[in-house]
């Protein structure tokens, strides 16, 4: 009996251990964040039912992308899923829907980055592009280039095989509608991009709304993937009544978009020239790498400093943790995120 005890004792710490459950493992954070643009967009000027679709179509980005890394997929992949869905919808200003420029065709912009390698891709001034964001990837993985243009950009796409859509594909009638209201304030001496409050037309669910909406519709999206890189993407139509072959922010490397695994991934919306000026995906990043603020420390000093030029708009972000940042200095901005282990989120108003 002495022995037995004695055994029992010696084996304590081993039947302990045993029993002990095992540590829950540790989950690798992965997620999205995008945008729909930023600017005036007020609760009570919003119709109930344009509410709902602009909701339903973040709803679909959000899932075409959180679908691509759930499945441990890339956040290229998941960036790209997500800006097509918002590219195909009329809503937004960003492929089918963009705004007319001042000789009332599209012009549009897109631009990727990947945080991994730093590799980027963009293009510009592109008028028979379905999907901007597809081809501004292709540039960077199969061009050797960064930034392309115009016919020569088209050209590149013709090359891979793109079918290039007729313009009138990408243009709606209320966008012509809006390219009317800016050439009419513009003969007043106000800015020509300025859509603000009052109404033009009836008889359509939102039409006032849809028209004077004094809001940037850019879309963009950023991402971390289970591997834990990071992508960000960015397409958009550029500005109502735009001259002179005007690229804002969007496809600039840095300002617009900008995705580094060591520090975040940036996605802009707002009034181009200003996120230009201050190379704005590249200070959040730089200070988060430099003086190491958060990311929501450093998105908010940036955006700090295109108000102070007279700037409006918003970013997103999302770091190599997981931790995500939306802010604007505008009245709403349409945004979403889904990270894993939470539920999708979906937001417009202040």
């Amino acid at each position: 009996m002495k022995r037995l005890l004695l055994c029992l004792l010696a084996a304590g710490p081993l039947l302990l251990n045993a029993a002990a459950p095992a540590p829950a493992p540790m989950h690798k954070p992965y997620g999205l964040v995008i945008h729909g643009g930023a600017g005036v967009i007020r609760r009570e000027e919003l119709p109930p039912a344009l509410e709902a679709e602009y909701r339903a179509q973040l709803a679909a980005a959000l899932a075409a992308g959180y679908a691509v890394l759930d499945g441990g997929g890339s956040a290229l992949d998941a960036v790209v899923a997500a800006i097509r869905v918002l590219e195909d919808s009329p809503l937004f200003n960003a492929g089918k829907g963009a705004v007319l420029n001042a000789a009332g065709v599209c012009e549009l912009d897109a631009a990727i980055m990947d945080g991994r390698t730093l590799a980027a891709g963009a293009v510009a001034g592109v008028r028979h592009i379905r999907n901007p964001i597809r081809l501004a990837r292709d540039v960077m993985e199969r061009s050797g280039h960064v930034l392309v243009v115009g016919d020569g950009a088209e050209v590149f796409a013709r090359k891979l095989g793109y079918t290039l859509e007729d313009e009138s594909y990408f243009q709606t009638d209320v966008r012509r509608r809006q390219l009317e209201r800016a050439r009419q304030l513009e003969t007043t001496g106000q800015p020509a991009a300025a859509l603000p409050a009052g109404t033009l037309g009836r008889g359509v669910t939102g039409d006032e709304y849809r028209v004077n909406e004094f809001k940037f519709g850019t879309v963009g999206c950023v991402a971390l993937d289970q591997a834990g890189n990071l992508a960000a993407g960015t397409s958009t139509g550029g500005m109502t009544n735009k001259r002179y072959g005007r690229v804002g922010d969007s496809p600039i490397i840095g300002a617009g978009t900008y995705a580094s695994n060591g520090t975040c991934a940036v996605s802009a919306t707002g009034y181009g020239e200003y996120f230009i000026r201050t190379v704005v995906g590249h200070d959040i990043a730089a200070q988060m790498e430099y003086r190491g603020a958060s990311l929501a420390e450093a998105a908010a000093a940036t955006l700090a400093k295109v108000a102070r030029l007279g700037g409006t708009g918003g970013v997103i972000a999302i770091d190599r943790a997981g931790h995500i940042a939306l802010p604007f200095n505008t009245a709403g901005m349409y945004r979403g995120h889904h990270l894993a282990g939470g539920e999708a989120v979906v937001e417009i108003f202040q």
